[in-house]
């Protein structure tokens, strides 16, 4: 499944999930569709942007990554569909980021987010203009969270510890 998962059938329906999630909560398609669900789960895979998703356990677990996240994230499919979601931001900041996916769980959807992340080797960036959102089954259950962005900066961890000891 690692180098072309969207011939697997259950990535098709979470892709689907992703997909018709987006559009309920934006009002808006995440991209344009084709009507296959095959084809849709390759273009999503493809997209220049990146988008992951967990699901819904207690730690929940990440079960979606683009092409485009892993590369970002420095991760390989098989690993990152190990990965709990958590793990994608330092322990410092996860407490902001908890707080964020608790407002998009209230609220349906978070947008223009913004907040600090690292990759698997420990490269930090910041992301700009996320988008975060619910995803529900196609039964209308809760199944997870996603978000999408296609702005970051990545930050020089020297000039960083700087401006941390310098607000201190």
């Amino acid at each position: 499944m690692d180098r072309e998962p969207w011939h697997d059938h259950r990535w098709q329906q979470r892709t689907r999930a992703l997909l018709d999630s987006f559009r309920y909560w934006l009002g808006r398609d995440l991209i344009a569709r084709s009507g296959n669900d095959a084809e849709d789960a390759r273009l999503l895979f493809e997209a220049p942007f990146v988008v992951l998703a967990h699901g819904t356990q207690a730690d929940p677990i990440l079960d979606y990554l683009n092409r485009a996240a892993l590369e970002l994230f420095e991760l390989e499919l098989p690993a990152a569909l190990r990965m709990p979601s958590r793990m994608t931001a330092e322990p410092q900041q996860q407490a902001e980021r908890a707080r964020m996916l608790q407002q998009a769980a209230e609220r349906g959807f978070v947008d223009d987010y913004q907040g600090i992340r690292k990759t698997a080797t420990g490269r930090r960036f910041r992301i700009r203009r996320a988008v975060v959102w619910n995803v529900v089954d196609a039964a209308g259950r809760p199944a997870g969270q996603a978000a999408t962005f296609d702005s970051w900066q990545w930050l020089d961890q020297a000039a960083e510890q700087s401006a941390d000891e310098s607000s201190a």
